[in-house]
């Protein structure tokens, strides 16, 4: 059984929380591909990793937590992206207004942003003598074709080894994995999620047309799901601080939807 959890909203859409419940529901192994954070809104959690030497963000360590065995959020997440706001009305390399991203870390390689200041802790403690250092989006885009795309393929067969597995996307991104075939699929966002055939889904994701986001080209959720009916929804009820931290505690105040979703895939 292979599920997918993807994002209504660019940010905030629930969808950790969904797939934690989930995991500890059906005893499967979470993967996020790609994960990002924010040094500025997300600062406990960048120091937290990077303290460590290691970049990764909050979601990937819960989903590590809440999967069976013993996971580091690296092994969970091979490309996890750090941000950083970006005053001003000018845009950085990926012509975003709002933030600008600073680093990558891909498997156990990292690609610096060399046109923008790296946060001083950053600097000091991560491993960054052999960082590959871009300066340009076609530099960038040469580089994600290369490592990032290696780091992908390897993560999508382990997911293709695994019987029992669910993965999350990042922010409002379709399709994580450009080969991943789900049974079924879940678009979560605040107070409902609704429920998708993983073929239909993933058909409407190969005639959806991208645009040029965050160094390549992807297709957004909400253009999917314009496309195809969903087959069941499901309110997903407001849960305490105590409680989404809890895997338990989700995948009992969720049953009925990921009752919904199982139903899908037969």
């Amino acid at each position: 059984m292979k599920l997918l959890v993807a994002g209504a909203d660019r940010v905030d859409a629930g969808k950790t929380t969904f797939t934690v419940g989930l995991l500890d529901s059906l005893d499967a192994v979470g993967f996020k591909p790609r994960a990002g954070n924010d040094h500025w809104f997300h600062n406990d959690d960048y120091r937290y990793a990077v303290g460590q030497g290691r970049l990764f963000g909050k979601d990937a360590k819960r989903l590590a937590a809440a999967s069976p065995g013993t996971l580091d959020p690296e092994d969970v997440n091979p490309v996890h992206r750090l941000w950083r706001p970006s005053p001003g009305s000018g845009t950085g390399m990926l012509g975003q207004t709002d933030r600008e991203f600073v680093v990558d870390r891909v498997a156990e390689n990292y690609v610096v942003n060399n046109t923008v200041e790296m946060p001083a802790e950053a600097q000091t403690h991560l491993p960054l003598d052999e960082a590959v250092h871009v300066s340009s989006l076609p530099e960038l885009n040469e580089v994600m074709g290369n490592l990032h795309l290696v780091a992908l393929d390897g993560i999508a067969r382990r997911v293709a080894d695994r019987e029992r597995v669910v993965v999350e996307s990042y922010g409002d991104v379709a399709q994580p994995l450009r080969e991943f075939e789900p049974d079924a699929v879940a678009v979560v966002e605040p107070a409902r999620v609704r429920i998708y055939d993983g073929e239909r889904y993933r058909k409407a994701c190969s005639i959806t047309s991208g645009g040029p986001e965050e160094g390549q080209l992807e297709e957004r959720v909400p253009a999917v799901v314009d496309l195809i009916d969903s087959v069941g929804s499901a309110p997903l009820p407001a849960l305490s601080s105590e409680e989404r931290t809890d895997p338990s505690a989700v995948a009992s105040a969720y049953e009925r939807a990921y009752e919904e979703l199982l139903a899908v895939t037969g």
